[in-house]
């Protein structure tokens, strides 16, 4: 047990999770927190923000709450400053917070393509502007983004989103490639379909729901705590020399 601890704990680490009041960052703000590190949860709806919290508090971690708007760089930058200031500067940046948008690509319009590209790409790239360099001086640090199958392939109308988690895989070798050098890994995690919020839509037809299932090894969708383990890993000492990578954690759905 004491090696695991000092090879998977968080122990005495700050992270910053966007999109940690739901789905797939809400169970990895979860197992950061029960890894040990101290929790800055980032969303916009303060009532989900708040029960996320109290979740993890009644369990005994350390976490809080920052309601702000990563679509706009204004949004971002003042989010960034005042979750830096509840715990200090995070060690690790989570980027889970995401819009998926599906209209026709013919009847794509310019402001949904904006408003995807703010929240999906634009914001990992100014919080990692912010906090990757700051990582890099200090020696550790970790930046994790969740992506998509979609950065892979196209269906069910893989549009803006699509695009727009390519880009966020680009930019995770990029910042990989400026400052690994310097003790910070940056990867990415690659769900399935993940019975979250953000795929309602999608979950309300169930014959598409069980073709997904289907299309996977293990026989099933994914669940936001599938993520767990993957999360504390990246985040932690045993993944030191990972980076740059893509983790699919799939069910075995891009292979199959």
């Amino acid at each position: 047990m004491a090696y695991l601890d000092e090879l998977f704990s968080l122990t005495g680490r700050t992270a910053l999770v966007t999109g940690g009041s739901s789905g797939i960052g809400k169970a990895v703000a979860r197992a950061l927190a029960r890894a040990g590190a101290k929790v800055v949860i980032v969303a916009r709806r303060e009532a989900e923000l708040k029960a996320a919290v109290d979740e993890l508090t009644e369990a005994g971690a350390t976490a809080a709450w920052v309601s702000g708007d990563l679509g706009t760089r204004t949004g971002v930058r003042a989010t960034a400053e005042e979750a830096a200031a509840v715990y200090g500067e995070p060690d690790i940046l989570v980027n889970s917070a995401g819009i998926n948008l599906r209209p026709p690509l013919s009847e794509l319009s310019e402001e949904v393509w904006d408003r995807t590209m703010a929240v999906n790409l634009e914001a990992p790239f100014l919080l990692g502007q912010r906090f990757g360099p700051g990582m890099a001086e200090r020696g550790f640090g970790r930046i994790i983004h969740v992506t998509s199958q979609q950065a892979h392939r196209a269906f069910v109308r893989s549009g803006a989103y699509g695009v727009s988690k390519g880009g966020l895989e680009s930019l995770a070798r990029s910042q990989a490639e400026a400052w690994s050098g310097r003790g910070v890994t940056v990867n990415t995690l690659v769900p399935g379909f993940v019975l979250t919020p953000l795929n309602e839509r999608l979950a309300s037809d169930p014959a598409q729901v069980a073709g997904l299932a289907a299309r996977t090894m293990v026989g099933r969708n994914g669940l936001a705590e599938d993520f767990e383990g993957a999360a504390v890993f990246l985040a932690s000492r045993a993944s030191g020399y990972v980076t740059g990578q893509a983790l699919f954690v799939d069910g075995g759905l891009s292979v199959h």
